[in-house]
């Protein structure tokens, strides 16, 4: 059999203390000065480290073509 230990609230706090959250590291861009968080892309103009990751014209591109299709087919 286990051995049952005292539950008592100091003990439960000091378990407890190190739950607390902290707040999100945030970077500045250098060129725009939009606010993102690290390592991430940049939500504006969707750069990470001063490349372009993500080709927006490319993606609204898409996503136009695939509302054309979706309203062709009502």
């Amino acid at each position: 059999m286990v051995i049952r230990m005292r539950h008592t609230r100091a003990h439960t706090g000091n378990r407890r203390s190190h739950h607390a959250l902290s707040k999100p590291p945030i970077s500045i861009d250098k060129e725009t000065g939009a606010m993102s968080l690290r390592h991430r892309a940049s939500a504006t103009n969707a750069t990470y480290r001063g490349r372009i990751v993500v080709a927006i014209e490319k993606k609204l591109a898409r996503k136009a073509r695939r509302v054309a299709k979706k309203a062709e087919g009502k």
